[in-house]
C-alpha cells in the first residue's frame, strides 16, 4: 500500500464511521515496533505501522486507523482522547476500533526480561524488566500476593 492509498483510506473510513473528514496526514513511519499506530498532537498527523498491515491484515489494520482517528477527532473537538477517558472508551467500542494490536514477531526484546514473578493464588506468571516490591503491589488478576520465581541476568552483547 502507498502513503496516497493510506491518506484516502483514512480519509473514507473518517467519513463512514466518525462522519467528519480527516483533514491532516497520514503516512507510514517505519520506526514504530511496538504500536500499531500513532497521532500526534502538535501536527495532528496520523502514522501508522506498515508491519501491521503486512503480519495482520487488512481488517486488523483497519481497526488500528479507527483507533487513532477516535484520538484525533476527540482531541480537535476539545473532548477527552487520551485511553482512560470515558469518551475514548465510549467512540472506540461505537465505531469498533482495536484496543490493542498484535504483537509483530521479533519485535520485542526477549533478553531484557529479568524478574520472573508468580500470583500465590491463581498462579498468574508476571515478567518484567524492573524489580518490583512484592509488599506494596498485588495481582491484577485476582488480587493475590506476588512472588518473585526467577532472577535472570542481562547478557551483555560481546563482539
Amino acid at each position: 500500500m502507498t502513503e496516497d492509498e493510506l491518506q484516502t483510506l483514512v480519509q473514507n473510513i473518517s467519513l463512514k464511521y466518525f462522519h467528519l473528514p480527516f483533514r491532516h496526514l497520514a503516512k507510514f513511519n517505519s520506526r514504530l515496533r511496538t504500536t500499531g499506530g500513532r497521532y500526534l498532537l502538535g501536527s495532528h498527523n496520523l502514522e501508522f505501522n506498515e508491519l501491521q498491515l503486512r503480519h495482520f491484515g487488512m481488517d486488523a489494520f483497519v481497526g488500528i486507523i479507527k483507533h487513532e482517528l477516535c484520538h484525533y477527532h476527540l482531541h480537535l473537538s476539545g473532548s477527552g482522547f487520551r485511553h482512560r477517558d470515558p469518551d475514548f472508551r465510549k467512540l472506540l467500542q461505537s465505531v469498533g476500533g482495536s484496543r490493542y494490536c498484535g504483537t509483530i514477531p521479533g519485535t520485542m526484546n526477549l533478553s531484557g526480561l529479568r524478574y520472573h514473578y508468580r500470583c500465590t493464588k491463581c498462579g498468574l506468571p508476571i515478567i518484567r524488566k524492573r524489580r518490583l516490591d512484592t509488599r506494596r503491589y498485588v495481582c491484577a488478576k485476582c488480587g493475590g500476593r506476588i512472588r518473585l520465581i526467577k532472577k535472570e541476568r542481562r547478557e551483555q552483547n560481546k563482539k
